[in-house]
């Protein structure tokens, strides 16, 4: 465990006004926020989509959902949007750092329909085949996978395409992939500072044009309406307008 340099999980949980972080990441923040006024707000621009989007899967029936590089689950997690809508879920979160799998665990004590799992999101054999899935999933029924902001922290060379497509083949027709990605391809500038800052990070990020997200649901049909930047996907009546920053691309697919 290194608790010398922020943690994506943490620098999260920051900007979204939690407690479960550090000065490292306090300090992470202000400074970041300092060379980007008001991105404070594209972090809260995920949970939204996050929330949106859950909502949806549980109206078209879907109940089980699989959250790979989840953070630490407070402030809008996906168990605590499907509990206001449903008392009939499933929810596993999947993280690799440490102190977050420790912080997360006695946070979902007591509700059997939610774990932690301390794994890497790269390697879905340990995943799917953990102690935790087979006690929480029905893999013989659809899943939804959550992305939301984790595969930007997945270099190329690790190939996050197919590692989705591992995912993708061991799941059950009519799952869902749920998707958000870094991208440059409209505020480079923007994105060029975020990476500098999280190159200092124990995350380092990396970005990636709108072209190859999309080429990231490759068996995951896109569902309406489209990939989009975040806030313009399928947002609230009342929302406000956003960040300015359009550096999260994302949407919903499902396998047939």
């Amino acid at each position: 465990m290194d608790i010398d340099r922020p943690a994506a999980a943490r620098i999260y949980d920051a900007f979204l006004g939690g407690g479960h972080n550090f000065g490292v990441e306090r300090d992470f923040a202000e400074h970041l926020a300092r060379d980007l006024p008001g991105v404070t707000e594209v972090y809260r621009e995920n949970r939204a989509f996050l929330r949106r989007s859950v909502e949806h899967l549980l109206a078209r029936g879907v109940r089980q959902f699989l959250d790979l590089g989840s953070g630490i689950p407070t402030i809008g997690p996906a168990h605590e949007v499907a509990a206001r809508r449903s008392r009939d879920f499933r929810v596993l979160y999947v993280d690799n750092e440490p102190l977050t799998a420790a912080h997360s665990k006695p946070l979902l004590a007591g509700d059997p329909r939610v774990d932690m799992l301390r794994a890497d999101l790269r390697d879905p054999d340990a995943v799917l085949g953990s102690a935790e899935a087979a006690q929480l999933l029905d893999l013989r029924e659809p899943v939804a996978l959550l992305a939301t902001a984790a595969l930007h922290f997945v270099p190329d060379g690790d190939r996050p395409a197919a590692i989705l497509a591992a995912y993708r083949d061991a799941l059950p027709a009519g799952s869902h992939l749920l998707l958000s990605h870094l991208t440059g391809s409209r505020a480079p500038t923007a994105t060029n500072a975020l990476c500098r800052h999280y190159a200092a990070s124990s995350d380092p990020l990396f970005p990636r044009a709108t072209g190859e997200i999309e080429g990231l649901f490759d068996g995951f049909p896109v569902l309406a309406p489209g990939l989009a930047y975040l806030a313009d996907w399928r947002p609230d009546p009342e929302q406000r307008a956003g960040s300015g920053y359009r550096l999260l691309f994302g949407g919903l697919g499902r396998t047939r």
